[in-house]
């Protein structure tokens, strides 16, 4: 697994902001989606393209556009949304899929409660988003749906992340032979007792949307 974290001083300056408890709601959307468009640039460095015929008021020429099957983008339900409107700024004519997953408390394993994905992902460039990267579960159990219906090139964008989910996720995708990719706008120190990034910025969710 590829890890490409993000240093730029604009992305260090807007997740101080973020990270702040006095930050309210509407300033966290938008500053999630000012920083959300910062990665895109960093995660889409690879996209797909293919060349394509013009011609300008002074000459033809040959340039590039994005190859087909376009690329889907897969925000993670609930928090996710929050980022999607900044990647689909920087990747307008890309399809958008959702995907909502959570754990059976009984069996541990992994449920799929809400599914708006094209049936087969097969050659599909796929883009997963979700804020926070902290024990690495849930983002594996999704990237391994979408191998699963034939996605073969992952990009997983996070605002921040912690080691331990880092390492989880490129340990529980190792045996797939998919390239799969994580930008993240850092790696913060640890997970606490509860499974919450430290220093972090909370409930990604919570503080999306404002409520608990």
């Amino acid at each position: 697994m590829d890890v490409h974290v993000a240093d730029h001083p604009l992305i260090a300056h807007k997740l101080t902001y973020l990270r702040d408890k006095r930050t309210d709601s509407p300033t966290f959307r938008r500053l999630a989606e000012e920083l959300m468009t910062l990665l895109a640039y960093e995660a889409t460095r690879e996209v797909r393209v293919e060349p394509f015929e013009i011609e300008t008021p002074v000459a033809p020429t040959t340039g590039i556009k994005l190859s087909n099957p376009k690329p889907l983008i897969v925000p993670i339900l609930r928090a996710g949304l929050g980022m999607l409107e900044g990647m689909v700024r920087l990747l307008p004519s890309a399809e958008v899929g959702f995907l909502g997953m959570q754990r059976n408390e009984e069996t541990l394993e992994p449920v799929t409660y809400a599914n708006r994905l094209p049936d087969d992902l097969t050659g599909r460039q796929v883009f997963v988003l979700d804020p926070m990267l902290a024990t690495g579960g849930s983002m594996a159990d999704a990237i391994r749906y979408l191998i699963d219906r034939g996605a073969d090139d992952i990009a997983a964008v996070c605002l921040l992340a912690a080691p331990e989910g880092v390492a989880h996720l490129e340990s529980a995708l190792s045996d797939t032979g998919v390239p799969v990719k994580l930008v993240t706008g850092t790696i913060d120190e640890r997970l606490n007792e509860k499974g919450y990034i430290v220093p972090g910025l909370g409930d990604a969710g919570d503080r999306l949307y404002g409520t608990v």
